[in-house]
């Protein structure tokens, strides 16, 4: 597609992915409707040559709906619906959050696919780390070893320093959060495309913001490792559909 990003709307990112519904808020301008589609247009375009995918999958198949402006959280810049299949921006939103929410889409889309027995609503992470029963299929156990990667050391022996330190920062807020499996899971996506990708608008900064300096991104050799297996996974899907 060669027409100029200048000129790009909503309508060109729906017909390109084939979201199920992009939905606008009634107080989005036009300057800003514009402006974000160009940046969300081109940030999906980024992801979709990371991951050397087809449209369909980052639309999952259809599937995952978008909305810009409408029921946005109180500090919230984005967020993923699962019983809508939503991905949310907020009006005004902050750069770096695409990826991030992309991946719990993902996460949740993959579950009832590669865990026969996932319950409605949950995520692949959390069904694999509920031991929940698995797809008998190669392309599952490439996720499997990315899920592995996240969660525990690179000797896989223990916990992972990322899960370490999500934790951690769980316990300092007095929250449940950071250490969720979905979280720590796009948090690492995040950090792959990171290191494949520079679209700010796509993925923030994941080797020197406050967070990564606490530990809430995969560091040195966990990152490798966490890089190597979506590398993998994301390389087989791609062969299955045949790209």
């Amino acid at each position: 597609m060669n027409q100029s990003t200048s000129s790009i709307t909503f309508v060109d990112v729906r017909k390109r992915f084939d979201f199920r519904r992009i939905s606008i808020g009634r107080w989005v301008t036009k300057v800003e409707r514009d402006r974000s589609a160009t940046q969300f247009y081109a940030a999906l375009i980024d992801l979709m040559q990371a991951l050397n995918c087809p449209e369909i999958v980052i639309s999952l198949r259809g599937s995952l709906s978008f909305s810009y402006g409408i029921g946005g959280r109180v500090g919230v810049a984005a967020h993923y619906d699962p019983s809508a299949r939503t991905f949310s921006l907020a009006k005004n939103a902050g750069p770096g959050s695409i990826a991030h929410e992309w991946f719990h889409a993902l996460d949740h889309y993959l579950a009832d696919k590669v865990f026969s027995d996932s319950v409605t609503g949950m995520f692949a992470s959390t069904a694999w780390l509920s031991e929940a029963t698995p797809v008998p299929h190669a392309l599952n156990d490439k996720l499997y070893r990315c899920f592995k990667a996240i969660a525990l050391s690179p000797d896989g022996t223990t916990v992972s320093d990322l899960f370490r330190a999500s934790a951690a920062m769980d316990r300092k807020l007095k929250v449940q959060y950071y250490a969720k499996p979905e979280e720590l899971c796009a948090r690492a996506f995040e950090a792959f495309i990171d290191d494949k990708v520079r679209n700010k608008f796509l993925v923030g900064n994941t080797r020197n913001s406050e967070e990564a300096k606490f530990g809430l991104y995969p560091k040195a050799l966990q990152r490798e490792q966490i890089n190597s297996a979506f590398e993998d996974y994301f390389k087989s899907l791609a062969v299955a559909l045949g790209r």
